[in-house]
C-alpha cells in the first residue's frame, strides 16, 4: 500500500516487515528512489513473484519481487545511514548503496530464479542490461550524476573501490539476504526464519584500513543466527521437493512447448514464442520486459486444451497442481539411483493412464540434486572486528564451522500412480 505524506513532500510504503518505509522527496536521492520505483521496469517487478512456484507449497508465498526490492533499500539505507553517522567520509556513496540495493532485482524474468533454470536466462546480466537500455531508468540515473550508473555496476560486479558499498548490498552478510530470509520465512510461515534485525543492523560496522563491512565481536550470536536462519531456509523452504516438483513440470511444459513451436503446432503471442525460440539473455528488451508471471502462466492456461495430449497435461498439472511426487534416495549410490530411475521410467511406459501418454516417462520421472549450506568463504566472508584485528567468524566460531559444511539430497520424482517403493530397499522417505 501506499500513502502519500503532505502533498509533494514524499511517499510511504507500508510493508509488513519494516513497517512505514517513507522516501522524503525534499532529499534528492530519496526523489530519485521515487522515481525510479515509478518507471515501467521496476513496477513490472509487482507481476513477477518472489519464490516463483513456491506458491503451490507454501499458499502464502505470493510477495512480489518489487515488496522485496524495497526491503533490501529500506535495510540498506538503515544500516548505511547508522553506519555512515559514524564514520562521515561514506556519506558521497549514499545514493550508490541505496539505488543499487533498489534495483538489484530489476532483471528478474517471469517466476523469478525458476526462470532461469528453464530458459537460462541470468538476471544480473539483465539488471544491468535494464538499467543501460531503459530510457525512464537511465535518464534518472543519469540526471542525477553522469557516474552514478558506472558506480552501481561497480556494486554488482564487486569492484567498487569501498568494499563496504558493495557489500552492504552483495555480499555473506548483505541487505539482499536480510530481507529475503525474513520476508520468505514470512510468507511460507517458517517460524524458524525470524531475524533479529535490529541486532544485526547495531553490530554492522566499518573498518578504514580496509574498507570493508565488519561485524563488532558482541554481535557474533546474531551473525550465528542469520547463518542457522539461512541454512533452515534454504534445506526447508527454497529445496522443498514440492518445489523442485512444480519447477521441473514448469521445465518440461515449456521445453515440450517449444518443441510444438519448433513443428508449428504451437499458438501463443509474440512475447512467449519470443522466449521459445531465441536465447532469453539476446533478446530485445522490450521482448524481455514484456514477460511475467501472468503471460507465462496465460499461456499455461490456454495449452491444457491443446491437441499434445504431453502439453495438455503438464500444463493441467501446474494449473490443478497435481504435482510430481517426491522420493528421497540420497542414501542410494549413484549408479542405484540412475537404476532405480529407469524402473519407474520403465514401469510408467507399461501402465497405460488416461490422464498422461505413456511413452514419455523421461517427463514425468527424473532426478533432482539440492545443496544447502549456511556459510561460505567467497566474497571476502564474514569479518569479526576484535580488540586487535579482523578475524574470519568461521574461526571464531564452531557453530559457524559446522555450516559451512554442504548438505546434498537428492529425490527421485514420480506420478503419485507410479509406487517406486517396490524397487528400494526400506530407509527412504517420500513426499
Amino acid at each position: 500500500m501506499v500513502n502519500s505524506q503532505l502533498p509533494g513532500s514524499g511517499r510511504t510504503y507500508h510493508d509488513p516487515l519494516h513497517g512505514a518505509i517513507a522516501l522524503d522527496r525534499h532529499d534528492p536521492i530519496e526523489a530519485l528512489l521515487i522515481q525510479l520505483i515509478d518507471t515501467p521496469a521496476f513496477q513490472r517487478l509487482r507481476r513477477i513473484r518472489q519464490l516463483g512456484p513456491a506458491s503451490l507449497t507454501f499458499h502464502g508465498a505470493e510477495g512480489s519481487r518489487f515488496t522485496h526490492s524495497l526491503g533490501v533499500m529500506a535495510i540498506a539505507r538503515r544500516a548505511f545511514d547508522r553506519i555512515a553517522h559514524r564514520y562521515p567520509q561514506l556519506k558521497p556513496h549514499r545514493a550508490t548503496v541505496l539505488c543499487a540495493a533498489l534495483l538489484h532485482d530489476i532483471g528478474h524474468g517471469p517466476f523469478s530464479h525458476t526462470c532461469e533454470e528453464i530458459f537460462g536466462s541470468h538476471h544480473e546480466h539483465w539488471t544491468i542490461r535494464i538499467l543501460r537500455e531503459s530510457k525512464p531508468v537511465r535518464s534518472r540515473l543519469d540526471a542525477f550524476s553522469p557516474t552514478l550508473l558506472d558506480e552501481i555496476e561497480q556494486v554488482y560486479h564487486k569492484q567498487h573501490p569501498i568494499p563496504l558499498v558493495w557489500q552492504l548490498v552483495s555480499s555473506q552478510l548483505d541487505c539482499d539476504r536480510l530481507d529475503y530470509l525474513m520476508r520468505d520465512s514470512y510468507f511460507t510461515g517458517a517460524s524458524y526464519g525470524k531475524l533479529d534485525l535490529d541486532r544485526i543492523i547495531l553490530a554492522l560496522d566499518y573498518d578504514p584500513v580496509s574498507q570493508q563491512l565488519v561485524v563488532a565481536r558482541k554481535g557474533m550470536a546474531a551473525i550465528e543466527h542469520y547463518l542457522i536462519v539461512r541454512y533452515f531456509m534454504y534445506a526447508q523452504i527454497y529445496n522443498h521437493p514440492k518445489n523442485i516438483a512444480a519447477s521441473w513440470l514448469l521445465e518440461q511444459a515449456f521445453q515440450r512447448a517449444r518443441e510444438l513451436l519448433a513443428e508449428g503446432r504451437l499458438v501463443a503471442d509474440d512475447t512467449m514464442t519470443t522466449w521459445l525460440k531465441d536465447d532469453c539473455n539476446l533478446l530485445d528488451l522490450t521482448d524481455y520486459l514484456n514477460a511475467d508471471d501472468g503471460v507465462f502462466l496465460y499461456h499455461l492456461q490456454r495449452w491444457q486444451q491443446h491437441d499434445d495430449p504431453l502439453l495438455a497435461d503438464l500444463c493441467r498439472r501446474l494449473v490443478d497442481r497435481d504435482l510430481l511426487k517426491a522420493l528421497d534416495v540420497t542414501h542410494l549410490s549413484p549408479e542405484q539411483q540412475q537404476d532405480l530411475l529407469q524402473k519407474v521410467q520403465q514401469r510408467f511406459s507399461h501402465s497405460p493412464n488416461p490422464t498422461h501418454p505413456s511413452d514419455a516417462g523421461d517427463r514425468y520421472v527424473g532426478l533432482r540434486t539440492t545443496w544447502s549450506r549456511g556459510y561460505t568463504l567467497y566474497h571476502r566472508g564474514i569479518k569479526l572486528k576484535t580488540e586487535t584485528d579482523l578475524r574470519e567468524i568461521s574461526e571464531l566460531s564452531p557453530l559457524v564451522q559446522t555450516l559451512t559444511q554442504p548438505w546434498q539430497r537428492t529425490w527421485l520424482l514420480y506420478p503419485r500412480d507410479v509406487d517406486p517403493l517396490q524397487f528400494v530397499t526400506t530407509g527412504s522417505n517420500s513426499e
